[in-house]
């Protein structure tokens, strides 16, 4: 493979960007681009390097590169070149198949708040190797090692949110309504607070009377994590982070409706 393949991939990972790279791994017939040939394909479906053959090929695969990218889920897809109709329209007499794979950033853990289960939540993540980030005044680098810390967001505006951003809010019932209020204005994969079902109550009635919708306080999951039957903070912490691997995974979920975080 070329060092231009090399050097885009590195500016693309370096970014935090999404990118697919598609791969001609095996062709019939007669066909314009051969085996090993590359493409990286942005989130956005264009192709910012390389080649995999022109024309409706080179659609199909950037259609089938941002499906990969959403579901984080490679693929081998066959283009058909002999039938204009119902194959890639151009028929050059041969098939192409094409191996997809996405490159993703690390998913990234945002936890609002500091404690035993916060600490032991940090920790669970980087194992799955996540990106945590903690923001409290009180979060210190020998509490939440390997972590980024910020520590002077007191009004929560210098919070880094993207749609690859899981958040659980555990501030220990201290703002933790002005920090959800804040984070349902971002598109975050997950948002959960950690709380009793009593303060879970109190926390979404007063965002539904400041405006929240219904369709944004559902989004919160409250109290958070999977119903393990969890006391201590490392098992609370083990239903929040399970909780977050079924939700990235698209998983079935048992909801924690009975337990009561505190």
């Amino acid at each position: 493979m070329s060092q231009e393949f090399f050097a885009k991939a590195h500016e693309m990972s370096e970014k935090g960007e999404s990118f697919a790279v598609a791969t001609v791994v095996q062709i019939e017939g007669s066909s314009a681009a051969k085996p090993g040939a590359k493409a990286i394909i942005s989130e956005r479906g264009e192709t910012l390097w390389g080649w995999v053959g022109g024309g409706c090929a080179e659609s199909l695969v950037a259609q089938n590169a941002l499906e990969s990218l959403h579901d984080e889920r490679p693929r081998v897809i066959e283009i058909d070149l002999t039938d204009e109709v119902l194959g890639a329209g151009m028929p050059c007499g041969g098939k192409m198949f094409v191996y997809i794979e996405p490159v993703l950033p690390k998913p990234h853990l945002l936890i609002v708040g500091h404690g035993a289960i916060a600490e032991n939540l940090a920790r669970f993540a980087q194992m799955l190797d996540f990106r945590v980030t903690v923001d409290d005044p009180l979060a210190t680098a020998e509490s939440f090692q390997g972590c980024q810390i910020v520590t002077d967001n007191l009004d929560f505006s210098k919070l880094e949110i993207t749609p690859r951003t899981y958040i659980v809010i555990a501030t220990q019932h201290k703002s933790d309504h002005l920090a959800l209020q804040k984070v349902l204005e971002d598109k975050a994969r997950y948002v959960a607070l950690i709380a009793s079902r009593k303060r879970a109550r109190l926390v979404l009635e007063y965002l539904r009377e400041r405006g929240c919708s219904e369709e944004q306080l559902c989004q919160i999951r409250a109290p958070a994590g999977l119903e393990l039957g969890a006391i201590t903070p490392e098992e609370i912490a083990l239903s929040i982070l399970s909780e977050i691997v079924a939700v990235r995974r698209k998983a079935s979920l048992v909801r924690n409706l009975t337990s009561s975080h505190q």
